[in-house]
């Protein structure tokens, strides 16, 4: 069995898979600012529900970004926590990843940018297309920007390829003609698990230790005093 759990995308989600990826267990509840206070209860409230443990759980998989600084910061919190305590191996899944593989199960769309809103006019940007029903990272090693998929994109920007834009910066770029875009795409904890899943089969998961966030935005998740300025 396996726990996910998502607070990144302004909810709070928390969901149990088995080992073959299928949901047992899934709730989510809408908004951030309670994600602190709702997220230890709803694990609770999920292993109950679902007659378990977390000794019977096998790995744990999280949100690790980008994303909200603060969901980022409390989703890695908790997993690490819990890893300690219950020497489980913790799993961080891209946030872009899962928005593209949301994408796949909505529209069928096996090729995607997807693109969140960072905020300070730019989006968090990445490609994904189809690998064996799973939504994998696009690397494009002639791009000098691409050494990893994930980057910030300013507004406005307009993309190379026509492929879909999905996720809620989609339309905060400039488009193609016929373009299309699905702002409309947000992901849960089920997904986070779906594709936590996968990358435990090849790797087995990492200490708690090792379980970092992924923020793209150097320093931004600092206060104004740690950054040094006033």
């Amino acid at each position: 069995m396996f726990l996910a759990m998502d607070t990144v995308f302004d909810q709070c989600s928390i969901a149990i898979l088995d080992g073959e990826g299928e949901v047992l267990f899934s709730q989510t509840e809408k908004g951030k600012r309670e994600q602190t206070r709702q997220i230890l209860p709803m694990i609770d409230a999920a292993l109950q529900a679902s007659h378990l443990k977390l000794s019977d759980v096998q790995a744990l998989m999280f949100n690790r970004g980008p994303g909200a600084f603060s969901g980022i910061r409390i989703n890695t919190a908790v997993v690490q926590a819990l890893s300690v305590a219950h020497d489980l191996p913790c799993v961080g899944v891209s946030s872009l990843q899962a928005i593209a593989q949301r994408a796949y199960q909505l529209y069928g769309l096996t090729h995607v940018y997807s693109a969140l809103d960072a905020r300070m006019q730019q989006v968090y940007f990445g490609e994904y297309a189809l690998d064996q029903s799973i939504m994998q990272p696009v690397f494009n090693h002639t791009d000098a920007e691409a050494d990893s998929t994930e980057r910030l994109v300013d507004y406005e920007r307009q993309t190379k390829l026509k492929l879909p834009i999905v996720g809620n910066g989609s339309n905060l770029l400039t488009l193609h003609n016929e373009q299309l875009s699905h702002e409309d795409v947000w992901p849960d904890a089920s997904v986070i698990g779906q594709l936590g899943i996968v990358q435990f089969r090849v790797d087995g998961g990492t200490e708690a230790a090792r379980a970092l966030p992924k923020y793209l935005r150097n320093q931004a998740w600092k206060t104004l005093k740690e950054q040094g300025k006033a």
